[in-house]
């Protein structure tokens, strides 16, 4: 089941085991079964830590149980955690064999902590980026504390339980067999969603934080940069997000960060996190900031009920993607349905696609993905394009490109792993009609994040934040980077360059602005 190379770097991590593990499958007659004793007994044979017993009786087969000789340790795999979940199997494998978590303490305590019994599976799909996330966090968790269960479930193999349960998206997870939530979802977010009063704890606890010399809005591309760059000057730095990563967490192929050939979105998230984390900026992850107060010390007010104060804040708060808020969008995102063509566009090469939008975003997008795919259709809900002249001149030069007008999306349609095709109604004559498609390109927008500011900063007319070249906003010691500003060209080599030219420009304000009353004086002279 897993070749020598593999075997070999499994091997170096097994050796980490410091507590004997007992592996017990529930195997029948199929294929997958087979595979799954073929992964196992490769397994059993790369440690003496691990025994492995033949002799489950599970009521779901093939699966197999993690668990620490002696102790009460309830971990499940109904599949074969292969492609993105191999390194949920592994990370299982070590922490079951007393290998320390790389989680906060505080994090460790608060889920031995949790009261009550709590039965969680996880429905996933082995091509799913944004499951391991769920299932590790689960995985931690029944491993810290023996009142917690967790199995992952590959619905590919177990059908009936999908279709019996409705579950149209993953990762799903139920708790005590009931529906948990769906989506990615940290550790911190499972804690707290599952301790009413985690929120105002944590609530308190910000309200006790010191003044910041420069606290960081947005823990994006934009915001990473940015607080790596307050960092390093030594000052007093600060970051809040509601997920830090952004938008690049939703983001499945990247191929275009310069000096990194390819990557995913939650790698190089995770990369950013860690970045950030070897400086001594606080982190305070999970807060959506609500309210700006500028003045002498700038406040951020948060959802949470709780302030923060700085006198230099970098507003990095991104954006997202405007969605056709269809039937199938959310169910196949990432699964077919992409945002972004200049990342995803060449994964759909010499495939049919579909973008959804008329304007110059989307007429740029046909026309680049033109050159990569096998055929695109372009859908406008008005009668008419709205692109400029010049594009639309190109579009329709080219030979692969259907222009499709009065064009209502109704729907998104797929065979339950991958789009299929997408419905649209004819404003004109009213008949529906489906297009048969493996990728669908949204471009009927972004949404800047900056609700929260109107009022406060100068907005555009698209309320992105108004900057100069320096990243100054209309509010003094205020500045911001990212896609939640005017800056043009939405990308994350972009933002990076624009949060790490804020810190510096917040930089050199909070120098001038902090300079001694008599150097002001003197200056003045």
């Amino acid at each position: 089941m897993l070749d020598d190379t593999l075997k070999t770097q499994l091997k170096a991590y097994l050796d980490k085991i410091t507590h004997p593990i007992e592996i017990i499958a529930t195997l029948d007659e199929s294929d997958a079964s087979r595979d799954m004793a073929a992964l196992l007994h490769d397994i059993d044979a790369l440690s003496d830590s691990i025994t492995l017993a033949m002799d489950g009786t599970d009521a779901r087969a093939p699966s197999f149980s993690l668990n620490r000789v002696g102790a009460n340790i309830d971990i499940r795999f109904a599949g074969i955690p292969m492609g993105h979940e191999f390194t949920s199997l592994v990370l299982a494998l070590l922490q079951v064999g007393g290998h320390p978590p790389k989680v906060d303490a505080d994090v460790l305590e608060h889920i031995r902590s949790l009261p009550g019994q709590y039965r969680f599976e996880t429905y996933i799909s082995l091509s799913c980026q944004n499951c391991p996330e769920v299932v590790q966090a689960l995985n931690l968790m029944a491993v810290v504390n023996p009142n917690i269960s967790h199995v992952m479930i590959d619905g590919a193999l177990f059908q009936d339980e999908v279709a019996k349960r409705q579950i149209m998206a993953v990762p799903t997870v139920f708790l005590n067999g009931e529906t948990f939530g769906q989506g990615r979802m940290s550790v911190e977010e499972i804690v707290a969603k599952l301790d009413s009063g985690a929120a105002q704890r944590e609530a308190d606890k910000l309200a006790q934080k010191d003044v910041f010399d420069m606290l960081v809005v947005g823990g994006g591309p934009a915001g990473a940069a940015a607080a790596i760059y307050s960092a390093r000057k030594g000052i007093r730095t600060g970051v809040v997000s509601e997920r830090f990563g952004g938008q690049v967490l939703d983001t499945m192929g990247i191929e275009n960060f310069i000096s990194v050939k390819e990557t995913e979105g939650p790698k190089l998230a995770a990369a950013l996190e860690q970045h950030v984390k070897s400086y001594d900026v606080d982190v305070m992850n999970m807060q959506r900031a609500a309210a700006l107060v500028p003045g002498d010390l700038i406040e951020v007010k948060l959802a949470s009920g709780a302030s923060l104060k700085a006198k230099t804040v970098v507003l990095a708060t991104g954006a997202r993607w405007r969605e056709l808020n269809v039937p199938g969008e959310q169910q196949y995102r990432n699964r077919g349905v992409a945002y972004c063509p200049h990342c995803d566009g060449p994964l759909f090469k010499g495939k049919r696609v579909a973008v959804v939008g008329g304007g110059n975003s989307g007429v740029e997008a046909a026309i680049d993905l033109a050159g990569i795919v096998a055929h695109v259709t372009l859908l406008e809900y008005d009668s008419q394009l709205r692109a400029d002249a010049v594009l639309q001149r190109k579009l329709y030069s080219l030979p692969n490109v259907t222009v499709i007008t009065s064009a209502q999306t109704t729907e998104v349609t797929g065979d339950g792993s991958k789009v299929n095709g997408m419905r649209y109604t004819d404003r004109a004559s009213g008949e529906s009609r489906h297009i048969a498609l493996e990728g669908i390109f949204v471009q009927i927008g972004l949404l800047p994040n900056t609700d929260w500011l109107k009022g406060t900063v100068a907005l555009s007319n698209r309320g992105e934040i108004e900057i100069d070249a320096r990243g100054q906003t209309s509010v003094p010691g205020v500045f911001a980077a990212g896609d939640a500003t005017t800056v043009p060209y939405k990308q994350i080599v972009i933002a990076m360059g624009e949060g790490s030219k804020a810190a510096l420009s917040a930089f050199d304000h909070l120098i001038r602005t902090s300079a001694p009353a008599e150097e002001k004086a003197a200056i003045a002279a």
